[in-house]
């Protein structure tokens, strides 16, 4: 299945942020949307990038990579954004994505 929205995330942060790691999972599946939509993901981004910012500034970075797709379409966008000793230091795991408040029903 070809995902347009999650290759043009990919491509975008790739080209900004030069990640030691970076995963886009499109979460859009597990919220109430049409089969096959792209509104919904989850971003893991590792790069240096991030070293000596804070989360709100690092979140900014991102949002400011994505502009167009977060006004175009992207809904919703959990991220989970560190410098490589911090990614390291939580033992390279993946964080859960909040729970959906349409899923709560």
């Amino acid at each position: 299945m070809k995902e347009p929205v999650k290759n043009k995330i990919v491509e975008r942060l790739t080209q900004e942020f030069n990640p030691d790691f970076l995963e886009v999972i499109n979460e859009s599946s597990s919220h109430s949307v049409p089969l096959g939509s792209e509104s919904h993901f989850k971003v893991i981004l590792v790069s240096e990038s991030f070293i000596g910012l804070n989360l709100v500034q690092r979140h900014r970075r991102v949002y400011s990579a994505l502009s167009h797709e977060m006004e175009n379409q992207i809904h919703a966008l959990t991220m989970q954004i560190l410098a490589p000793k911090e990614w390291e230091d939580q033992g390279l795991k993946i964080h859960n994505s909040p729970v959906c408040l349409s899923e709560k029903v």
